[in-house]
């Protein structure tokens, strides 16, 4: 391979910003594994964010690459796997198996696409130093005859319309809207874009925590909600705490801690018990060798917690932890007071609306 802009490389990125900025260019944030694709003839080198290989785990799209993009590129871009008209996660991250039957299994039975939304170089010529708006313009003459699975992301510079996207997109299983400036050149691994996502909050049932890695404070809070039969699941994790408050954390809960005997997870480290609940994870392809441990609590404390979507029935991203509800029963605490996204058809996202 021999290309102006070589792998491995870290793409762009964006930090969060509360409302969508005037005068730039704006796109969907989609839900995907964020990959950089580098072509040179029928090499293809598919590199993740933190510039890890991922082409063995997605044979189907360096045959898609070879279709449908320029012979000698270097394309920015989220890989997907759309399920039932929206976009889905959880058998996207069934793609990372290190059993190449199975794999190329899943490659057929759900196979991924790819969404291109800028482009470092073509031919000879690396445009990194390129204003935004101008590679967009080579990324759309690059992508003309491109069809699935490889799409082109739609994108505006009519802030009004991307008001709109960020209000109805999220029912195709899309996380927000980025923004990016206009004459903005192409800076890997810098945060210079922007990303505005959805924020709710949901009161939750406080079941256990991991303890922090530096030491026996509490690391991340371990969330429940009960469902319909009463059963408590867990939905995720809040972190992020300031080191004195971790400290804090685990004094004020120091007097719930129980043991698993008498936990309403006591079966999480069985395998077999995940597949009827969700319960906090095991060792997994995610997590290697990270200590999946953690401290069982009396579900007797409520906190409200802020999120920016569902996937399925737990959270898909970290919480935020905003404050104890004390006036809050655990029991209330169920998955009734989420609130419930309009679906909306992947398909219209992808033709911009």
């Amino acid at each position: 391979m021999d290309l102006p802009v070589m792998p491995p490389v870290k793409p762009m990125l964006a930090k969060s910003v509360s409302t969508i900025p005037p005068g730039m260019q704006y796109e969907a944030k989609w839900d995907g594994f964020r990959a950089i694709v580098h072509r040179d003839g029928d090499e293809v080198v598919i590199g993740s964010r933190t510039g890890k290989p991922l082409t063995r785990y997605f044979p189907e799209l360096v045959t898609a690459v070879r279709d449908n993009l320029p012979p000698r590129c270097v394309i920015d871009g989220e890989i997907v796997v759309p399920y039932e008209g929206r976009l889905d996660f959880d058998r996207l991250g069934e793609r990372i198996h290190p059993a190449d039957s199975r794999v190329r299994l899943l490659a057929e039975r759900t196979p991924a696409g790819l969404i291109a939304f800028d482009i470092l170089a073509v031919n000879d010529d690396s445009l990194l130093t390129t204003p935004q708006s101008d590679r967009r313009e080579v990324l759309e003459a690059a992508l003309a005859d491109a069809s699935a699975p490889v799409h082109l992301a739609p994108a505006t510079t009519d802030q009004a319309l991307a008001r709109q996207w960020f209000e109805r997109y999220e029912g195709a299983g899309l996380d927000g809207v980025v923004a990016k400036p206009l004459d903005l050149p192409y800076r890997p691994d810098a945060r210079v874009m922007y990303k505005i996502k959805h924020e709710r909050t949901a009161d939750c049932v406080v079941a256990g925590y991991r303890v922090h890695k530096s030491g026996p404070v509490v690391g991340s809070l371990l969330l429940g909600l009960y469902d319909t039969g009463g059963v408590l699941q867990h939905v995720g994790v809040c972190a992020a705490f300031p080191m004195k408050r971790r400290a804090e954390l685990a004094e004020e809960l120091e007097p719930l801690r129980t043991g698993f005997a008498e936990h309403p997870w006591a079966a999480w480290a069985d395998a077999a018990a995940h597949e009827s609940a969700r319960l906090p994870g095991t060792q997994n392809r995610w997590s290697g060798k990270k200590d999946q441990s953690w401290v069982p609590l009396r579900p007797e404390r409520v906190c409200e917690v802020a999120y920016d979507h569902m996937e399925g029935d737990r959270f898909r991203h970290t919480t935020q932890f905003r404050r104890w509800r004390p006036d809050r029963a655990p029991s209330g605490c169920t998955y009734g007071q989420l609130e419930e996204v309009v679906r909306y058809d992947l398909a219209e996202v992808l033709s911009g609306g």
